[in-house]
């Protein structure tokens, strides 16, 4: 009889009793892992004391590495690593002051057989709630059961009874009551006629949205396999952004400084410095052009409605940022662009949407808004924004809504109430510039396209935007990253906490209505093209359906 070396698995550590362990994702990025290390040290510290006045003791699950000088799991084998070791059954902490890669984690969680709890810190400067919500909405797609946390530094009485009731019972309860199924809708509604009919269109005609590179920045639930996208009528063309980078060799720098001198005309404030190791140049400014008509010259051979480029990882070692080229896109007055033989302008007069760091949720959430706001005569420039901090102001919530360095013009003002900033050499080694600005005021409907239950579903609200002092818009820049573009949110009828323990992604899609009752109609028609493609819909929070 022959005999086998059978493998000998490592076993896992025997669970303590009333003993919670915790785990920490971090950043690919060995630069933003080292500068994040104290602040996640501290927020570890709160957490562990809170769990100890409750009675229970607290076991990390994986030491710091001394030659990195950082206590985060940096990658996916990392994590399956630390995974092997923790008790299977045991309660799990996953604790993030910082952004975080989901998928480093995501291997372990999804066969922990103990309660999960995603915790995170309050604060705008490292913002470990956007990493939180990236990490829920990856496990929600996951099918893996959790619960999420949130606090300054776990003294205050809402989060420490939260906290007590998961060591009790495995799972927090938060108040969702801000959610409704959509109800039925009126067939005589104008607004209901006309997103059914681009409904049907859509799925007639069929779209195609293209993706440089899927999988931007481990946020597993950006992606949207194509057995949910194609019942839509909305299908991929997978690209390359080595493509990309092939394209930008093609074009002339000619063709860059007429981009350039468009943008200086319409009062686009550069602000340009001469060191390019800290500050933004002209050279650097001219590669986010050759890479915005490059994508504009790419969607046309595609036929593309839609376009993401990941720009993390890969292209932050090789060209200025993307940002410049993502803002530009998505505004309907641009730099124009024409075929490389000069021939024709290449999508003349529109918006050609994308979705920043290639989240497939914005992409189809981008692609229905621009259809139905152009249909209905609205500026159709829609983008995203990182869930990024907030407090209270004047009476009310205020939400930084905050992406990392792109909007459309339009949302700002207009290109000379907007400007261009160097991006922070700790993520953008090569530098670019933002579009950036303050939103303007107005009325704005808020969405988020998600999966969950292996369905496509989709949260629809209303919100207004802000104008608050010009030191307190300082403030919060100050407080985030004064760098990046800045929208002052007020969510109409949900609250701090409903919108952290609902929202299922990192990013909220916006777009602009001229008026409430615009914004109101848009939002109706917006619903009836989701439901008419079968999209589960829940209206959020005081809205007029």
């Amino acid at each position: 009889m022959m005999e086998y070396t059978l493998p000998a698995r490592r076993q896992p550590r025997t669970a303590a009793p009333d003993t919670v362990y915790t785990v920490a994702s971090g950043d690919l990025r060995l630069s933003a892992n080292t500068k994040c290390w104290p602040t996640q040290e501290h927020l570890e510290a709160d957490f562990a004391a809170a769990v100890e006045r409750l009675g229970w003791s607290v076991e990390r699950g994986h030491g710091v590495d001394e030659l990195t000088g950082h206590g985060f799991i940096d990658s996916q084998r990392a994590g399956i690593e630390v995974f092997k070791t923790l008790p299977p059954d045991a309660p799990l902490v996953v604790v993030e002051a910082v952004w975080q890669y989901s998928h480093h984690v995501l291997a372990g969680l999804r066969t922990h057989r103990g309660p999960i709890l995603v915790v995170a810190n309050w604060a705008g400067d490292f913002p470990g709630l956007v990493g939180l919500l990236n990490l829920t909405a990856s496990l929600t797609k996951a099918g893996v059961e959790h619960s999420a946390l949130w606090s300054a530094d776990f003294t205050d009485d809402w989060a420490v009874e939260k906290l007590g009731e998961w060591l009790e019972t495995g799972r927090i309860e938060h108040d969702l009551s801000h959610v409704r199924s959509l109800p039925a809708l009126d067939d005589a509604a104008p607004e209901v006629a006309l997103g059914r009919a681009l409904a049907d269109e859509l799925r007639a005609e069929k779209a195609i949205i293209g993706v440089f590179d899927e999988g931007c920045m481990g946020m597993y639930n950006a992606i949207i396999d194509d057995e949910l996208l194609n019942p839509l009528g909305i299908y991929k063309e997978r690209l390359s952004q080595s493509a990309l980078l092939a394209e930008m060799a093609r074009v002339s720098d000619a063709e860059a400084d007429e981009a350039m001198a468009w943008l200086e005309n319409a009062a686009l404030t550069f602000h340009f410095g001469t060191d390019d190791a800290t500050e933004l140049t002209r050279a650097q400014v001219q590669s986010q052009l050759k890479m915005y008509i490059a994508a504009v010259r790419i969607s046309d051979d595609f036929g593309l409605d839609a376009v993401g480029i990941q720009y993390q990882q890969g292209l932050k070692d090789m060209v200025p940022a993307s940002d410049l080229a993502e803002g530009l896109l998505n505004n309907v007055e641009r730099p124009p662009v024409r075929s490389r033989g000069g021939e024709r302008e290449l999508y003349p007069g529109a918006a050609l949407p994308h979705f920043n760091e290639v989240d497939e949720g914005v992409a189809v959430d981008a692609l229905i808004t621009n259809r139905i706001w152009n249909a209905m005569g609205f500026d159709p420039a829609t983008t995203l924004h990182d869930v990024r901090w907030g407090e209270e102001y004047d009476g009310e919530f205020v939400w930084v809504f905050e992406i990392s360095g792109s909007v459309p013009a339009s949302h700002n003002g207009g290109y000379d109430k907007s400007y261009s900033m160097r991006q922070p050499p700790m993520f953008f080694p090569l530098g670019g510039g933002t579009l950036s600005g303050v939103s303007k005021p107005g009325e704005i409907v808020w969405s988020r396209v998600f999966v969950m239950d292996g369905r496509l579903h989709v949260d629809l609200g209303r919100g207004s935007v802000r104008e608050l002092p010009e030191a307190e818009t300082q403030r919060r820049l100050d407080a985030t990253d004064p760098q990046w573009p800045i929208m002052h949110a007020v969510l109409h009828g949900v609250n701090r906490d409903q919108l952290m323990a609902r929202h299922k992604a990192n990013h909220v899609q916006v777009a602009y209505a001229p008026d409430a009752a615009a914004a109101d109609r848009a939002l109706l028609a917006k619903a009836a093209l989701f439901a008419e493609l079968g999209l589960e819909v829940h209206l959020c929070g005081d809205v007029a359906i």
